[in-house]
């Protein structure tokens, strides 16, 4: 399996082509769907990503307190290709850069005595969780919040750097891309996921429609753009793919999860179904990629080792889809175990050797906590 992996790679390393797939182009295989599109102007006039494409996930969220303008900035300074933001909406339905809408590890709000009253317990996709949550935020009031670090334990030194930034809007991002995309003479990808979209929907924020509106806005509506959008659950791709030409990917958890819209609707199928021929076929009608765990790629046994990769790979190519797994981070405690290096578990262990495994699979991208490791991998892996 790795060896066929490698012997498809020469086309695969050159470049990404059109990041964006036709829907005529869907049966084709990536090399000759990326060829069709050039020669048809899809990918007129765009950078081409490199391959394997490296996504700073989150910014640079092994150095900076994720989704603050830091962590972005200092992404795209490493040279990352492209930069992740994951978005919920405030009560005044804005748009807001967090992982997660309950906002407890990641801002100050806890020491601000004037919205304790704030903190109560919600039901998240079938989770229960205690905190803060945007959806009972203005932007306003949000922007008097600081950003921290999420986890703290692992990675001390980033905590040097909380306090410093705001939670940015999602607008203040697509600012921020066009100015750097000016100075730097090239656009700024990113890659933009609707978090929690049925539960939005629910409480009459839904985020598609002004997703869409800011994309517009901005100009990264069109199927050229330098824009992924990406969603754990299919039915947002599906609505985004009504709303806008924007390449789009379905993100894909564990075998055994469920999609939460699928949950919602009475859709018994698992995440192992979406990954089989037939599920990938699907897919290929609405999105041009998915993002599945790296472990959907390469599994790993119960000593923590990896063992044979899956044919996921092969199965996504031939339907014309792109894949970009998540997420690889340098310390042991999320290696592979026979990457891991001493006994610490936030020491970082063999990162290059991980990547390059993965890589040899055949993957398209791989989303990084530190985006600097990854490029170094991938440029290692194109030159061999």
């Amino acid at each position: 399996m790795g060896q066929a992996g490698k012997a498809s790679g020469p086309d695969r390393r050159a470049v990404l082509g059109a990041a964006v797939l036709g829907a005529g182009a869907a049966a084709m295989g990536p090399a000759a769907a990326a060829a069709a599109a050039d020669r048809s102007g899809t990918g007129r006039g765009r950078r081409k990503l490199p391959v394997p494409t490296v996504v700073a996930h989150r910014g640079a969220s092994g150095y900076r307190p994720e989704h603050t303008l830091g962590a972005y900035q200092f992404a795209l300074d490493m040279g990352a290709d492209i930069v992740e933001q994951d978005l919920v909406p405030t009560r005044d339905g804005h748009l807001v850069c967090r992982h997660e809408n309950d906002i407890t590890g990641t801002t100050d709000v806890a020491d601000h005595p004037e919205f304790a009253d704030r903190r109560t317990t919600k039901t998240v996709d079938g989770t229960e969780l205690t905190g803060w949550f945007t959806e009972d935020f203005t932007l306003a009031e949000l922007k008097t919040l600081r950003a921290t670090e999420r986890i703290p334990q692992t990675r001390p030194g980033n905590t040097l750097y909380d306090g410093r930034w705001e939670v940015p809007s999602f607008e203040e991002v697509l600012s921020w891309a066009e100015r750097e995309g000016r100075r730097r003479g090239r656009p700024v990808w990113l890659y933009v996921e609707t978090k929690h979209p049925t539960y939005f929907r629910g409480l009459g924020l839904g985020l598609e429609e002004r997703l869409a509106k800011l994309l517009r806005r901005y100009g990264r509506h069109r199927a050229d753009s330098p824009t992924f959008l990406q969603s754990f659950e299919p039915g947002s791709i599906q609505r985004l793919a009504r709303l806008v030409q924007t390449p789009r990917v379905v993100l894909l958890s564990s075998a055994s999860s469920r999609p939460w819209d699928f949950v919602e609707s009475g859709d018994p199928r698992t995440v192992a179904d979406l990954v089989t021929p037939e599920g990938l076929r699907w897919i290929s009608g609405f999105a041009q990629g998915i993002g599945p765990t790296l472990d959907l790629v390469i599994p790993r046994g119960a000593d923590g080792r990896l063992g044979r990769p899956t044919t996921l790979v092969r199965d996504a190519h031939a339907r014309g889809l792109l894949l970009h797994p998540y997420t690889h981070r340098n310390e042991n405690r999320f290696l592979p175990a026979d990457f891991r290096r001493g006994t610490d578990p936030d020491a970082f262990g063999d990162a290059f050797g991980a990547l390059r495994t993965y890589f040899e699979a055949g993957i398209d991208g791989v989303f990084s906590d530190h985006p600097d490791t990854a490029l170094l991998a991938a440029e290692d892996f194109r030159r061999s």
